[in-house]
């Protein structure tokens, strides 16, 4: 029987509406570039999507790189390790996440050097924990409980207060802004996992987090590198924090270095965290910060900066102000503002040749050593996230090092 010609008609457009978005959807990516030039000024991104320098060709950092030897056995007496340690705050709920990150990181790099991996927790790990995790590595693991008194919430933390800032911050969608545990970790993250005794024969440590991925094969001992190198800082991204959850953190920081003019670096990456032309609402909503932050969900560290004195008076300062919990100031904008201004940004190192995952992030390098994610791209998710990457203000106020 003959098809109603309007039928026909209507049955072509609904083809073509089809095909098209598919298009959409399906269409070839080209590495990302194309995805974040698309992004359109607006009240709150006056930048353009520089190039990534992924996209360039990427090999290893210059200068000596130590390499694996027999030295790097597990348990050899005389072992080339130097104090220090894979670290990882981790629930044992979230072991199978654990698990998978230690898989990525054990294949990548550490089956190569053996370094030891220390399990934090605020309650004692299972049996079933340490199990599997013994059994995902040849190095040593370690299982440590937090202290009370770094875990709870202080004293002079107004209960009262605190539930009203709550309601304040999920208002503004405020993402865990009612859980109580993510203000802890913040704080602790921030100021306190360094003194934990397990840590104090330990320099320097390597933060990872359950349910990140690692995608490219590193052949150098990355500890030695930040000592041989004389590196303080080590990140994959520096993204935009949500200056809702921090208004009151960088007032709180100048009036701390009022107080203390002499702590400020002469070689500090100040213009980074006060940069007001490419994110201004950010930076109005903030009073003043930027908002730059490096992700520490990934941060390879030495330990002696937060142990300075520097960090120890900045970090008690801003927890007597109450913004851990008041607000919801996270352990990336602590870190990154304390790095930003108070140590020489020459020694903070942008660890461009290892591949790494937070959802929805990448830092995915141009190298044949990579293998599982799309170069140059920043993010699998909308492309408005683009916007959200501070790598460019990064590379324009300290350097790419």
């Amino acid at each position: 029987m003959a098809i109603a010609r309007p039928v026909r008609a209507l049955a072509l457009a609904a083809v073509f509406v089809l095909i098209f978005c598919f298009y959409n959807i399906f269409q070839p990516s080209d590495g990302g570039v194309h995805d974040r030039a698309s992004l359109k000024t607006n009240a709150d991104f006056h930048g353009t999507i520089d190039r990534d320098p992924n996209l360039d060709p990427t090999g290893e950092p210059s200068g000596n790189l130590v390499r694996t030897s027999d030295a790097y056995t597990p348990g050899k007496a005389g072992t080339a390790r130097i104090p220090a340690t894979l670290l990882a705050l981790v629930r044992n709920e979230e072991l199978a996440g654990m698990l998978q990150s230690m898989e990525d990181l054990e294949r990548t790099w550490n089956s190569k050097f053996n370094y030891p991996w220390t399990f934090f927790n605020d309650v004692p790990f299972t049996e079933e924990f340490k199990r599997k995790t013994k059994a995902a590595t040849k190095a040593e693991c370690r299982y440590e409980v937090i202290p009370k008194e770094h875990w709870e919430k202080p004293s002079w933390i107004n209960d009262d207060l605190f539930a009203e800032s709550v309601k304040i911050l999920e208002e503004n969608d405020i993402q865990y802004a009612s859980m109580l545990s993510y203000h802890q970790m913040c704080r602790w993250n921030s100021g306190l996992f360094y003194k934990h005794p397990a840590l104090a024969d330990i320099q320097y440590y390597w933060r990872v987090e359950p349910k990140v991925h690692f995608f490219c094969d590193v052949d150098y001992d990355v500890f030695r590198y930040m000592q041989d190198h004389n590196k303080t800082y080590g990140f994959t991204i520096s993204l935009y924090d949500a200056p809702q959850s921090i208004p009151s953190l960088w007032p709180e920081t100048t009036k701390f270095i009022s107080e203390h003019p002499e702590y400020l670096h002469e070689n500090r990456a100040e213009g980074w965290l006060t940069d007001r032309t490419r994110r201004p609402v950010h930076n109005e909503m903030a009073n003043g910060y930027s908002t730059c932050h490096f992700w520490t969900n990934f941060e390879i560290a030495d330990m002696n900066f937060w142990r300075s004195q520097v960090y120890e008076d900045y970090f008690n300062h801003l927890d007597r102000a109450g913004g851990f919990f008041y607000e919801r100031w996270g352990d990336a904008p602590v870190h990154s503002i304390a790095l930003g201004l108070f140590e020489d940004k020459n020694k903070i190192h942008w660890f461009r040749d290892i591949g790494y995952q937070h959802i929805p992030f990448f830092n995915c390098p141009n190298s044949p050593k990579c293998r599982g994610c799309v170069t140059g791209r920043l993010t699998d998710g909308e492309k408005w996230l683009n916007k959200e990457d501070c790598r460019p203000n990064w590379f324009k106020y300290a350097h790419m090092d």
